[in-house]
């Protein structure tokens, strides 16, 4: 059976002249190791080497990782682990939702990962979180990831559990545990870090003189609810493997997996308080945009009643009717001005007491 094969460079674009032999790409897309006894003894190995030493041996297993795989290197890989094509076409794919599915020889669990984005002030931003996918394939002897969109995950695993063989050394469900437990870490830095923005916005909200837009409160609500649509749905898949007495998941790895339930519970109730908060902002910011423009049309309507005053007047006297009092009056001009001027500053004064100006 074949290996799985690299991914082939993407052609020239048409009318772009004579192609050019293009370099790989330089990130890997697959990598194959070898771990008995929780260390890793066998390091960028061929899947049918990799796989034939560990069943051949009977010890330890293969953990295979992808990122974003197309379907030749996925059927490759398919054939060689036997594994269900609906399996393949879900690796592919992408996009799934978390949920857990058994076949007859494997387990597959498909997570949504979550990474809060740096930055230095909430308002200013239109991304505050960037979300990607994980699946994890896990065999009696093997156990492949296969990452879409973030690909720090399965990297920062390796590095840690390779200072913790002993970990390893329970079999290739708790690689599966790991990277569960990864990605609920990864919703609670989210919420942490979203508890600090909502804090700015509710500060800058309440403090005088300070303008707010409140179309940034609407983006941190969306990004509340994007990881709210995240977080849910894992709930039933990891009650799952903490609680039913799966043939791959051995029941020392369970324990560890109560753990990670746990987590995952505390992130999701504190999404939702922060939803609960956001949606308070919200009400909040909808107000304090109502008295401002209650103030505005105030202002407005004071300025008004201060200009109709001398419309009024000017009105009155520009109908040109032949038979008009005070048309011959020596001093009607500068009286009207006058009486002009003191209505407008009487109303002025009036309306600045009343706090309307």
């Amino acid at each position: 059976m074949p290996a799985i094969p690299p991914r082939r460079p993407s052609s020239a674009e048409p009318g772009s002249g004579p192609t050019r032999p293009t370099a790989p790409t330089p990130r890997p897309s697959a990598e194959c190791a070898v771990y008995i006894d929780g260390v890793r003894a066998h390091d960028h190995v061929a899947l049918r080497e990799a796989v034939g030493l560990v069943r051949d041996t009977g010890r330890g297993f293969v953990w295979i990782s992808l990122d974003d795989p197309d379907p030749e290197q996925m059927e490759a890989l398919s054939r060689e682990l036997e594994l269900h094509e609906l399996i393949t076409e879900d690796a592919t794919s992408g996009q799934q939702r978390p949920k857990l599915e058994a076949y007859d020889d494997a387990l597959v669990l498909s997570m949504s990962t979550v990474r809060y984005l740096a930055h230095e002030t909430v308002t200013q931003v239109s991304d505050i979180v960037s979300t990607g996918e994980v699946l994890v394939v896990l065999g009696r002897d093997f156990v492949v990831t296969v990452r879409h969109g973030d690909r720090t995950v399965t990297v920062d695993i390796r590095s840690e559990l390779g200072h913790s063989p002993g970990r390893f050394a329970l079999g290739p469900a708790a690689v599966m545990h790991a990277v569960a437990d990864r990605v609920v870490d990864g919703y609670t830095e989210a919420a942490e870090g979203l508890a600090a923005d909502i804090d700015e916005l509710e500060s800058a909200l309440f403090t005088p003189h300070i303008p707010v837009d409140i179309e940034q409160i609407y983006v941190l609500k969306r990004e509340l609810l994007e990881l709210k649509h995240v977080i849910g749905p894992l709930t039933t898949p990891l009650r799952r493997l903490s609680v039913d007495h799966l043939d791959l998941i051995p029941g020392e790895i369970r324990h560890y997996f109560r753990d990670v339930q746990d987590h995952h519970a505390q992130a999701a109730a504190e999404v939702t308080t922060l939803d609960e908060q956001s949606t308070s902002l919200v009400s909040a910011a909808a107000a304090i945009v109502g008295v401002q423009q209650n103030t505005d049309m105030r202002k407005i309507s004071a300025w008004v009643a201060i200009a109709a005053v001398p419309t009024m007047i000017a009105g009155v006297y520009g109908m040109n009717f032949r038979h008009m009092p005070e048309l011959d009056t020596r001093y009607g001009y500068f009286v009207v001005l006058g009486v002009m001027v003191a209505m407008c500053s009487g109303l002025f004064l009036l309306f600045r007491r009343n706090g309307w100006l």
